[in-house]
Parts: structure tokens; sequence; C-alpha cells
């Protein structure tokens, strides 16, 4: 069963917290579902990867002896250090309550540097650029993963070429509607597939590796560094599609919280790692033995007989590639939400005891339209490998910056070793951007303009949300006041129990102001009760709730402050039930069972005051009027439940 757990209910994970790594078959169960949904989207990169770099500009880099050493060894020493190292081995330590990605970093390192520095604020923008260059990504890659495998029914049966796009399109849409059953569930399909994958992409590299055994001598990094040297125009260019060998980095660490840290580094270093070396070991051995088979290398390993077969399974594997992504994104989007860079949406708890895994079907959607357009529009792989990279090496660009920040304070590097990482980490990954920016002419503007669109609307709804909550405060006003307010007038006081759901006790709910100050009425229970989620699945009764009279005892008026766990129902009427059961509700005053829930959501209205761009202020006003529906979220009963409040200036 699936469950909603976010959108207006707030988490705040604390850096502290961990995860209680898991054990025996729950580990190897873990280990298999992340095989599944994390690694699909670095594990196709064999699919495309050598394929390009022999590609670029009319042939480039050559098929000799010196090229393809060096190209791989540049692929082979980019994976190791920016995934086996910076990411597996370093990043990962820095999640923050159990999540992963660029937007938890940012919260992290926001976190750690309150007090330090007043302008912790740009961190939060930094973490806006790579989440927003992170969807770009996570759009492209479904499209040019399952069209280059697709792709290989050209090679095995041309006769069936002009199927490609319309199979390509079936097989994402399947995708796309199986989200709804859960990253776990879909791990556990994916990843028996995912295993038989890698195997073959390592037997498929001994294979090639017999006629040039010879070629392990490219793992050697001097191979890399001669090739820079000797052809510096070349190689800077060849940075440009080397860059295919890494992409699924950033959805490796966004992935992180779906399963945890230990599962993605066993099947990191244990299968993934070794059978994407074999196989592009193998690869390269048919080049130097067979000139002209850089035109595909990967399907042109293989026997004839096994082609069709690899095609399919193939297919399969950069299905779950585009899962990574997919995944990916519904983690940042939630952490997004919970920043207040994105509206509130329904977000559905998809496992019991994992609380990364989760499905919003916003997120869904849109992405599912954003590759199908995309994917019709350059109907090739070949096409969409001139847009993929500039947003990956962006994203890793961000990441790189967040973590010497964290690393700093969290985990006190001294100077040497922050220059260190910035050297190893940065300057490749510098280099990895510089020679994809040269591709934004030819199609490496989509990515970017993908991104654009995601950072106007998440810097305008945490603008806007700002202006509208400072607005809104001010016509709540302070709640203790109102309440001595209201010992001094005479307000009819009416039979029943009145809810008002609000984020705190700070402030009035605007429905409670109104049903006072135009009803002129007040029940005779008012409850106002404030939701948020904790960082574990359950929370027990007597850490669910707190209780505030708030400041009178004699007056019926409580505020009621309720705990769920990622996994439990956030539902508002059971939560008043259970606690009205365990006497935390005055007795006899509080009517659970038949309680009225008034919600304070008035207009916003849009004005000419400084501030924000009038468009702007459009954006936001749809984004605001298109967010979950708290009485849905809550489970409030519908013919109990009622809408108040004054309109709010924008």
């Amino acid at each position: 069963m699936t469950r909603p757990t976010a959108a207006p209910g707030t988490t705040k994970p604390d850096p502290a917290d961990r995860v209680a790594e898991p054990h025996g078959a729950r580990a190897r169960g873990l280990v298999l579902a992340a095989l599944g949904v994390v690694f699909g989207d670095i594990g196709t990169s064999p699919l495309y990867a050598l394929h390009t770099v022999f590609s670029i500009d009319n042939g480039a880099v050559r098929p000799t002896p010196g090229d393809v050493y060096g190209v791989i060894s540049l692929m082979f020493w980019s994976i190791t250090v920016i995934v086996s190292i910076k990411y597996v081995s370093v990043i990962m330590r820095a999640d923050n309550g159990g999540e992963g990605g660029v937007m938890a970093l940012a919260a992290l390192a926001q976190r750690l540097y309150s007090g330090r520095t007043p302008r912790t604020g740009l961190l939060l923008v930094v973490g806006i650029v790579g989440v927003s260059l992170f969807y770009g990504d996570s759009v492209i890659t479904p499209a040019i993963s399952v069209l280059s495998a697709v792709e290989g029914l050209q090679i095995a049966a041309p006769s069936l070429g002009h199927v490609v796009v319309p199979v390509a399109a079936v097989i994402l849409t399947c995708l796309f509607a199986v989200q709804r059953f859960g990253t776990g569930r879909v791990g556990k399909l994916f990843g028996p597939i995912t295993v038989v994958w890698f195997l073959a992409l390592g037997v498929a590299g001994v294979h090639g590796m017999v006629s040039e055994p010879g070629v392990v001598r490219a793992l050697s990094p001097s191979y890399a560094v001669l090739f820079v040297a000797d052809h510096p125009g070349i190689s800077f260019v060849a940075m440009g599609a080397v860059v295919l060998v890494i992409t699924g980095a950033e959805a490796l660490y966004a992935d992180m919280g779906h399963f945890g840290r230990a599962p993605n580094r066993r099947a990191w270093f244990f299968l993934v790692f070794p059978a994407l070396t074999l196989n592009y070991l193998g690869q390269a051995a048919l080049i130097l033995h067979t000139p002209q088979s850089a035109s595909n290398p990967f399907f042109l390993l293989l026997p004839g007989w096994s082609r069709l077969p690899m095609v399919v399974l193939a297919t399969a594997a950069t299905v779950i590639a585009s899962q990574a992504v997919i995944s990916g994104a519904f983690s940042l989007s939630r952490q997004a939400m919970q920043l207040g860079l994105l509206p509130p949406m329904t977000v559905r708890q998809t496992s019991e005891r994992e609380g990364g895994q989760i499905y919003l079907p916003a997120v869904n959607g849109a992405l599912f339209v954003g590759v199908l357009v995309i994917m019709l529009g350059f109907r090739s792989s070949s096409r969409l490998a001139t847009a993929y990279g500039v947003s990956v090496t962006g994203a890793l660009v961000v990441d790189t910056v967040l973590l010497l920040l964290v690393a700093r304070v969290l985990w006190q590097w001294p100077p040497w070793k922050l220059a260190a990482a910035a050297v190893a980490f940065g300057g490749l990954e510098a280099t990895f951007l510089a020679a994809n920016l040269s591709k934004v002419v030819h199609g490496g503007w989509l990515p970017l303009i993908i991104a654009g669109m995601v950072f106007v609307v998440m810097t305008t709804w945490r603008r806007g949300r700002a202006i509208v909550t400072a607005n809104r405060r001010e016509r709540e006003g302070s709640l203790r006041e109102f309440i001595d307010d209201l010992r001094e007038q005479n307000v009819p006081r009416v039979p029943g129990t009145a809810v008002f759901p609000h984020p705190g006790k700070d402030t009035t709910p605007l429905a409670l102001r109104a049903n006072v100050e135009h009803n002129q009425i007040l029940h005779q229970a008012v409850v106002i009760v404030s939701a948020s989620t904790s960082n574990v699945p359950h929370v027990p009764p007597s850490e669910a709730f707190t209780v505030d009279d708030l400041g009178y005892g004699d007056d019926g008026i409580q505020h009621l402050e309720v705990t769920f766990g990622f996994s439990d129902q956030p539902s508002l009427p059971e939560a008043l039930r259970r606690a009205a059961e365990a006497g935390l509700l005055r007795e006899g005053e509080a009517d659970v069972e038949h309680a009225s829930y008034f919600l304070s959501r008035g207009a916003i209205r849009r004005t000419s005051a400084p501030g924000i761009a009038r468009w702007r202020k459009t954006l936001f006003i749809t984004l605001a009027h298109n967010a979950a529906d708290p009485a849905a979220y809550f489970d409030l009963p519908t013919d109990r439940t009622l809408t108040m409040g004054s309109a709010v200036d924008i």
C-alpha cells in the first residue's frame, strides 16, 4: 500500500542522523535492488561512449594504438577519480539524514555554515543550479539510452530500422507507467536483469581482449598523459565525449536515499566497476584488431548470433538506466519541496522500511512528456549525443564546490587536502565542462534551456513564497496576542470542536481569525494542529504529540504538534483520536469524532508592489493553484472541512 509522506508537512533531517546499515539477506536484497535502480545510467555508457569518441569531428581520434590507449586510459581514470573516489568513497559520506543528491548537499552546507557567514543563501542558490542541471540530464538520459539500445536493430536486423522510434516510445511509456509501484519493487524486477547485463558486459570484454591482450596496458595513466601531450587540441575535444563514461554519477548519489550507502558501494566495487572496465578494454582491443569496427564497437564486439539477444538485453538495461535518473529526480524534488523551492506535491511512500523510496506523480508525468517530446524531436541517439554532457558536467562541478565546503567544516579537512581534492576532482570536471560548452550551438542548448526553466521556477517559488509568507504573517498576527484579546471580548461560543491545521503556534490561523472577526463566533473547543514528518518509519505515541495550552487552561484553546514517521499515514483525524485516547486533549472539551476542520487558504492577489517581476508573480500564483490539496493529504473529511481566510498580496 502506498502512502503520501511529504508536501504540506515538513521534514527536518539532522545531518548527524545516520540510517542503520542493513545486514544479511536484507543487505543482499538491497544490493540487488540498487543494481536495478541506481547503476543503470552509468552501466549503459558502453553502448555509445567509445563510438562517440571515434566519431567526433569526422574521425579526429584515430584507431591507432596511441589514440586507443590514450582514450581508454582517460576513460578508466575518469571513472576511477570521479565515480570510485569522489562519489562512492567520499561524497556519499556527506549525506543529509540518509538522503543524497545536490539539494541534500546544499542543505547540509547551509546548515554547517549557519552562523559562520551571513551569506548562506548563496549556498542554496548553488544547489538550485545543480539540481536544475540534473533535471536537464533527467530528460535527456531516458531518450538517448533507450534509442541507443533499440538502434542495435539496425545492425542485427537492418530491415527493422524504421521501427526504432515507435518501439522506443512504447518502452518509455511502460517504464513511466510502472513508477507508481515504487523504486523498491522496480529495483527487484530490474535487479536480476542488471546483474545479467553487467556479467554480459564483462564476458564480452574478455572475449574481445583475447585478440589483443596487451590492451590491458591502457589502464596506465601514462597513456592518458601522452595522448594529451601529443594531441592537446584533439584530446580536449575528445574529453567532451569521454565524459559519457561517467554520466550517471550524480544520479548514483541522488539515489543513495533509496537503498543506503553500503549497498551502493558493494554493487559498484564488486560488479559494476569491473564489468565496465573489462568491456571498455574489449572494445578497445576490437578497434585495434579491426579499425573499421570503431563505427559501433559495442555490438560488433559480439558474435553475430548473439547480437539480436544483446539488443533485447541492452534495451532492458537502458530502461533501467532511465530508472536511475527518474528515481534521482523524485529524491531531489522532495528535497526541493522541503527546502521551499518547489510547491507542495503529492509524494507517495512506496516502502515501509526505506524512507527514500518514493513516487511523485507530478514529476513522473512532467518527465514523461519531456522525454517523449525530445525523443520525437531528435529521433536518434547520435543527434542527442550533441546535447548530452553540458548538464552532466555542470552538475559534477556544483557537487565538487559543495563537497569542498562541507569537507572543510564537517570533516575538518586541512587546506592541502582541500586543494588536492579541488585539483583532482574540480580540475578534471572543469575540463569536461569546457569541452562540452563547445557543443552548445550543436544541441547543448537543450539541457541548458531545461535547466534554466527549472531554475526560474525554483527561484520564483522561493522568492514569491518569502513575500507571501511575510504578508501572511502580518495578517495572521501573534497567536498569543489574539488569545489575549479574545479573553477581553465577549465572543459567543458555539458547541463543537474546531480544528485548524497550521504550520506553527507563533501566528494565528487565518481561518480562526476570519471565524471570529467575520462570523463573530468561536467553537467551544479549538485545536490548532501542526504536523511534521520525521526521518524514521514510525514515531511511537509517546514521542508523536506535544501539547501546549497557549497560556490558559480554561479557554478551550490548545495547540497540538503531531510528528509522523515517513511510513505513517499523515491523517489528522486519526492523530487527534489517538491524542484524545492518550488523554492529551482536555477531556470533555474536544469531540474529535465530530470535529470540523478549517483550512486557512486565502486567495493570492497580484499587486504592483515591488519585490518580484509581474510575470514571475503570475508564475507563482499558477504554481500555488496547482499545489497539492492539504485536505486530501491530511485525510480530512470532505463533509466537515471548510476553507476560510482573507486574500494575501504578492
